[in-house]
């Protein structure tokens, strides 16, 4: 295949579909999470859960990097503006999610604070190079994906010799998340369980740099197998049908679909880059799965100065989510998005209660753009006329 149209081939789905109902076995529970919160909107898009048997579940994880940041950190870059009066430098995202309070980086906008939207991490620099008389800070947050872009970033302003610029460092860990969500009380086998996971839909874009090395561990000593695949709805089809074949014969190992892009030992550059300017962080809380071990990166002695944290001091903010949100609840795989009873009413993409409801990869958000909901009150599928699932 050349194109990207060819991976969305109806007649080829249906065909990846049937060798999936018949690969079932009548026995056997197939329960699958897709980590990356961009499967979850492909999977909602096409309507490829309509196309599995029923005894294939598919639960959706906490591979959304806006929505596993906690309350506290964005309060701390709120800070930064409303105490500090930095120009922060954020991507779209982050501007609409609810702070402490129901405060967003946008309304401190509108309240006269410097926030600009960037869509790279070198356009802040350049926010810096412009204005040399202003403290510019970048918030960021995002997985392995978008941590090398940070280095670049660092490494730009450090050769332009741009003291007025600095970075606030929320960068999580993949593996780490994963293997909180399997040690978690809600996963592990105590009482039965209430969040059986028996493999994994691997993310693709983060594999791209971490490469499929690091999922071997959870495959040799957790027993789960891992599948890394691709964003389009014939990736994700063929993942579910490997998966299935791996548990029927009782293997645990991690294979790569998405071999068009993904290799066994990843973007070796990037991780050196990487490797050179961060430190593991002891400990990071997490939106939805509290404060996990060695999950997050920290500037080095090296690169200090470069340290928003340390310039600023800022002390650590400890928000909590809004009364009501199950947010925290659907990372972990818990709760699905229509099981809270605050989505699709008090909150919605226009006035968003929670995180999951704004990122473009949080689950709430792919439910309500792809009418993938139904109305738990009623029993009657709750759409918008403008938001009709996809057949």
């Amino acid at each position: 295949m050349k194109y990207v149209d060819e991976y969305r081939d109806a007649a080829l789905g249906r065909g990846l579909a049937r060798a999936i109902v018949a690969a079932v076995r009548p026995e056997t529970r197939y329960n699958l999470m897709e980590f990356c919160g961009g499967h979850t909107h492909a999977i909602a898009r096409h309507g490829l859960e309509d196309l599995l048997p029923g005894s294939v579940r598919l639960i959706h994880g906490p591979g959304c990097p806006v929505c596993v940041l906690p309350v506290g950190r964005l309060d701390m870059a709120i800070a930064l503006v409303r105490e500090h009066g930095v120009i922060l430098c954020t991507y779209g995202d982050m501007m609409r999610v609810p702070g402490s309070g129901g405060t967003s980086l946008l309304q401190v906008k509108a309240e006269g604070g410097d926030v600009r939207m960037v869509y790279s991490t070198l356009d802040a620099v350049a926010v810096a190079q412009a204005h040399p008389d202003r403290a510019v800070v970048f918030f960021a947050i995002g997985f392995e994906t978008t941590t090398p872009p940070t280095a670049m970033a660092v490494t730009r302003a450090e050769a332009l010799d741009l003291r007025n610029f600095s970075v606030f460092c929320n960068h999580v860990l993949t593996p780490a998340a994963i293997q909180s969500l399997l040690d978690s009380p809600d996963v592990r086998d105590l009482d039965g369980g209430s969040v059986p996971l028996d493999g994994f839909i691997g993310p693709a874009h983060v594999s791209t740099v971490i490469g499929a090395r690091p999922y071997a561990f959870f495959a040799e000593e957790y027993r789960k197998p891992v599948v890394i695949t691709g964003f389009e709805p014939l990736d994700v089809l063929q993942a579910v049908l490997m998966l299935v074949r791996q548990i029927n014969d009782g293997r645990a190992e991690v294979e790569v679909q998405y071999a068009r892009a993904v290799t066994r030992r990843g973007n070796e550059k990037a991780q050196a880059l990487v490797a050179g300017m961060f430190d593991l962080r002891k400990v990071f809380a997490w939106r939805g799965l509290g404060p996990v071990p060695y999950s997050a990166l920290t500037f080095n002695t090296r690169y200090a100065t470069w340290d928003a944290e340390r310039r600023f001091a800022l002390p650590d903010a400890a928000g909590r989510d809004p009364r009501g949100c199950d947010c925290g609840a659907i990372l972990r795989g818990v709760k699905e998005p229509r099981d809270c009873r605050l989505f699709g009413t008090a909150c919605t993409p226009e006035k968003p209660v929670g995180a999951c409801m704004v990122s473009s990869e949080g689950a709430c958000a792919a439910y309500w753009t792809h009418g993938r909901f139904r109305d738990a009150r009623h029993g009657e599928d709750r759409q918008c006329a403008d938001h009709s699932p996809t057949p």
